[in-house]
């Protein structure tokens, strides 16, 4: 029978276990880092280290996966008031196939000030963001970092329906009615 598990989910111990592909370690716990099958390989007969390998073999449609220092862009869903869900779209250069969720924290916003940091004023629900991969976060998101002067708002939408140019690193512009809007701006070139 194969067990299917998802990221975050515990494979098992390092005292029993050694992490092979789709696995990561954390306080001596082995973690998944990828959806797919959970399966035990033993070790060769010739290996110092006779623990047995647990590995996830992802699904071949799965495409990619956001890791801990990955640069990823998101659509915003949802501004709280010490965080914002967001909606992970690609990684790197490339479209992830199944959606993953991610959330950019209060703190993990901008590097200075972070006590003065308005969650409503560095994003609002359709813009999207460059971000960052901190790590795996709780089993129902990864946590995001806006955190670099290159990460933050790459594309807004005014309320006027028009795409939004940056003015400077905490405002936006609507080129058709020249209102200014708050936001954590990304760092263009």
């Amino acid at each position: 029978m194969t067990e299917i598990v998802t990221p975050g989910e515990v494979l098992g111990n390092v005292s029993e276990f050694k992490a092979g592909k789709g696995a990561y370690v954390n306080d001596n716990t082995i973690y998944a880092s990828l959806t797919g099958s959970r399966k035990i390989v033993s070790p060769l007969p010739e290996s110092l280290d006779q623990r047995a390998i647990v590995e996830v073999t992802g699904h071949k449609a799965h495409g990619l996966i956001p890791q801990p220092g990955s640069i990823v862009l998101v659509r915003v869903t949802k501004v709280m008031a010490r965080m914002a869900s967001v909606d992970i779209l690609c990684v790197g250069p490339k479209a992830v196939r199944e959606k993953f969720a991610g959330i950019i924290r209060q703190q993990d916003v901008r590097e200075t000030e972070i006590d003065k940091v308005d969650m409503h004023q560095s994003f609002r629900p359709g813009d999207i963001v460059r971000a960052m991969v901190l790590s795996l976060g709780d089993s129902r998101a990864y946590y995001l970092s806006t955190a670099k002067n290159e990460l933050g708002v790459v594309s807004a939408e005014s309320a006027a329906g028009e795409t939004m140019v940056p003015i400077s690193w905490t405002e936006m512009q609507c080129p058709l009615s020249g209102q200014t809007e708050q936001r954590k701006v990304a760092k263009v070139g």
